[in-house]
């Protein structure tokens, strides 16, 4: 079909009007992240250095995460997964292996960190530890002392697992994380158990262990402490290290007087790795490394380490986060104590449901 020329000369306008933006859309890329969990600045001075937009969703839980990422064609491209979940996604084939030509910033990570997480991604392939912490025991300085004197073992799970401690903390308040992935570990690991036991008998002696403290335990929530701990509404929680200094910088910011410390119990804890991975269906996979090895830099893994409170993988990064937080043995660990810590690894389904019905007894105290 022949058209007139000035009809012609319209469409070729009108189609170039129509692609115009298509071939100056900005290069992005797409991360799913926990909320509020990256510097405020930083995905701005990644788009300023390298042109490249970040559009950043965020989930709440590792439950989400894992079934959106298992489902397929998220249309993510970076991820930030906690180490104990890589094993799954990895045999799934959901992770793309990591090209380290692509990321140079490699040589800055911190070698003891990659060593813990290789108990979840062996050597190293899909995985860039990003932040990480550990759970231990947060605390009012005032009110434990009150309740238990001078030798108040802070330094100890005796402080949670010894029935006569925990009811008299009662007085002012206990809390523990919902989050049966952790605790039972904690308590399998106290009685001298494997903390990631394949036997279902062991966890009948951590139901058993559990049970005895249940009546002393205010509430399970894994956000609700930060507020309570900083206010003084409860004085011990099992919780999160990031979780207590943002409650002791609260406390600070309201200048109410409360001493907010931090322990990670003599007999070891669990370590946790938050890590970057890249999907091997990622829409964006160039920009993704590119945004991965930008995380990898000092600048961005302080400023990200300095707004959240939790360490980094970063040599380089440390000169750089702020006193208060890197001179904090509970944000930082000693190499001797970094030596206690454990990791926390996948279950088979088996085991899986055996922990889930021990952490259902223990909240509903049935």
């Amino acid at each position: 079909m022949n058209f007139p020329r000035s009809l012609q000369l319209s469409l070729v306008a009108l189609c170039g009007l129509a692609l115009g933006p298509v071939q100056a859309a900005e290069p992005v890329v797409h991360l799913y992240n926990w909320y509020d969990f990256i510097g405020p600045e930083v995905t701005k001075d990644f788009a300023r250095d390298s042109g490249i937009q970040t559009l950043l969703d965020t989930f709440d839980s590792g439950e989400v995460l894992t079934s959106k990422l298992l489902t397929g064609r998220s249309g993510y491209d970076v991820v930030v997964v906690t180490d104990s979940l890589l094993p799954n996604l990895i045999k799934a084939g959901v992770l793309a292996e990591l090209p380290r030509e692509q990321l140079p910033n490699w040589q800055r990570l911190d070698g003891a960190i990659l060593d813990k997480l290789q108990s979840n991604d062996p050597d190293n392939r899909h995985a860039v530890p990003y932040l990480w912490g550990t759970t231990g025991i947060g605390y009012d300085q005032a009110k434990v002392k009150a309740a238990l004197g001078d030798s108040a073992p802070v330094d100890s799970w005796e402080l949670i697992f010894k029935e006569d401690n925990l009811a008299k903390l009662s007085q002012c308040g206990v809390a523990m994380l919902d989050a049966p992935g952790e605790i039972i570990p904690i308590a399998l690991h106290y009685l001298g158990l494997p903390p990631n036991s394949r036997n279902p008998a062991d966890y009948k002696q951590a139901e058993a262990l559990l049970a005895k403290v249940r009546p002393h335990i205010r509430y399970f929530d894994s956000s609700k402490f930060i507020t309570d701990l900083s206010n003084g509404d409860i004085c011990v929680v099992l919780g999160w290290g990031g979780g207590v200094f943002e409650a002791q910088k609260n406390a600070k910011a309201a200048n109410n007087g409360r001493d907010i410390r931090y322990s990670i119990p003599r007999e070891g804890a669990p370590v946790w790795m938050e890590s970057l991975v890249l999907l091997k269906d990622a829409p964006h996979p160039q920009q993704g490394l590119a945004l991965i090895d930008y995380l990898m830099r000092a600048l961005p893994m302080a400023a990200t380490s300095n707004h959240v409170g939790y360490p980094n993988a970063n040599l380089d990064a440390s000169p750089l986060v702020d006193a208060e937080i890197r001179n904090n043995p509970g944000v930082y660990p000693s190499a001797e104590v970094m030596a206690t810590l454990f990791t926390l690894e996948p279950l088979p389904l088996k085991v899986e449901r055996v922990r889930t019905r021990t952490w259902n007894k223990i909240k509903t105290g049935s």
